[in-house]
């Protein structure tokens, strides 16, 4: 078997995952979603006009805090969605996923076991302030 035969192999591991179809699934909820596609677009015509207001040779402070303002309520409304909050819960999941893996091959790279290379474990505390970096 070539190592690309195995990458497929392993292509076709990770789609019959359960957190990778929980993830598909997830992402295709969204997708769908109309309403929270229109929040997002909203919130993506929001971000583009403060750029510009931001980047205008005058600054209108009282403009940027307006439109500050109705980003922090566009992000909010879209994070309380229940398709984004599945979407987010299910990414967390295929990263972990995706993490693991990495961690076993950039072992195997340098020369590990590969029958007995277990991921890395890592423990978060929820907390970025006290955090080395994300793994």
């Amino acid at each position: 078997m070539t190592v690309l035969e195995a990458v497929r192999n392993l292509g076709e591991a990770i789609q019959a995952d359960e957190r990778f179809l929980r993830y598909a699934k997830a992402r295709l909820a969204n997708e769908s979603d109309k309403e929270l596609n229109s929040l997002i677009g909203d919130f993506n015509v929001v971000r583009m006009n403060l750029d510009e207001v931001m980047t205008a040779e005058e600054r209108d402070e009282e403009k940027i805090k307006e439109l500050n303002e109705k980003l922090r309520s566009l992000y909010t409304d879209i994070m309380a969605k229940d398709t984004m909050a599945e979407y987010n819960a299910a990414k967390v999941g295929l990263d972990s996923m995706l993490g693991d893996i990495n961690s076993v091959i950039m072992q195997c790279v340098e020369g590990a076991d590969p029958k007995t290379a277990e991921p890395e474990v890592h423990s978060c505390s929820g907390s970025c302030e006290s955090c080395g970096g994300c793994h």
